[in-house]
């Protein structure tokens, strides 16, 4: 197992070593070990996460919220191939949270006719995500 000093995940992440020592005093990190002159070792899991923390800053989620996060994922599975997929599908549903409410007052604006129309063009699998995702927002769907 390739373990890595604080200045290598740094380059290797692009994060600040400061930002890894951030994470790490946050309970987001966990060094795997120490070495023998007591410099924090992190692994290639440790890695992964920090990639994934990164892309969920980007998203615009607190620290408190990814934290959050990654904890009930752990409990879910401590594979981080699923935690990963798990972090993808959360983000992607977000964006696609974003895009419905982009969408919507253009939906507003439609006649009925219309809005019946636009239902018939989607497909079956897209016109229920977007009325899935309508309803999780607390909106009438396609009325």
């Amino acid at each position: 197992m390739k373990l890595y000093k604080i200045g290598e995940m740094a380059r290797l992440t692009n994060v600040s070593p400061r930002t890894i020592d951030y994470y790490t005093k946050m309970g987001l990190i966990e060094p795997e070990k120490r070495s023998d002159t007591n410099y924090r070792l992190y692994s290639d899991e440790t890695l992964t996460r920090l990639k994934r923390i990164e892309s969920m800053k980007r998203e615009k989620y607190t620290l408190e919220e990814i934290k959050a996060n990654l904890t009930l994922w752990t409990k879910v599975s401590q594979d981080e191939i699923v935690t990963d997929k798990l972090t993808a599908l959360q983000l992607h549903l977000q964006q696609l949270q974003k895009e419905v409410q982009e969408i919507r007052p253009i939906l507003d604006k439609l006649k009925p006719s219309q809005l019946k129309n636009f239902n018939k063009v989607l497909t079956p699998h897209t016109a229920a995500c977007i009325e899935a995702l309508l309803l999780l927002l607390g909106k009438s769907p396609f009325s």
